[in-house]
């Protein structure tokens, strides 16, 4: 898939097929997330890796709608040092290419908040210094998805469905 369709076509998936991530493709989704840019070259971020059934149902339960990381064969918790000024936003666009990344290769991916960070944080052990406020999803979508999201309706719970048109979000020039 060309960058552009890549870009365009990406959504979250929460239903995944009970098929393992091989490794080559995990290895791209990290290398797609280590090589984003950040300021000043920081890289103030971390990737953990779970593929381990236990860990990924503790971590569903420290955030609100993260039942999706149950069923997903792999998530990745994002780390960053908040130290650096940037560190979240640019722990912001490793995640984003982590994202594209996966998709590209027909894996689906779902970012988790993780509303109760520390305990999550304490789920794979990162110390108390740092920041993790999401935890990825990954694995391939399953053909037909259910319309509803932790069992509801998808637009009860989305604000909104499909993108705002170009003329609401656009100014040329000026506000």
């Amino acid at each position: 898939m060309d960058a552009y369709k890549t870009i365009v076509s990406l959504r979250a998936v929460r239903q995944f097929q009970d098929t393992p991530i091989p490794d080559d493709a995990l290895h791209r989704i990290l290398q797609a997330g280590r090589m984003s840019g950040s300021s000043k070259n920081t890289q103030p971020w971390w990737f953990v890796v779970i593929r381990d059934a236990e860990a990924r149902l503790r971590l569903s339960k420290c955030g609100d709608f993260a039942s999706h990381l149950i069923g997903a064969p792999l998530v990745i918790g994002i780390v960053f040092d908040p130290q650096y000024y940037r560190g979240e936003f640019d722990s912001g666009r490793a995640v984003q290419n982590m994202m594209l990344a996966a998709w590209a290769s027909g894996i689906g991916s779902c970012i988790a908040s993780m509303h109760r960070e520390g305990d999550a944080k304490a789920v794979l052990g990162v110390p108390a210094e740092y920041r993790m406020q999401h935890v990825l999803s990954f694995g391939y979508p399953v053909p037909q998805p259910g319309d509803t999201i932790e069992g509801k309706p998808r637009a009860s719970v989305l604000k909104r469905t499909g993108r705002k048109p170009m003329e609401d979000i656009v100014r040329y020039e000026r506000w």
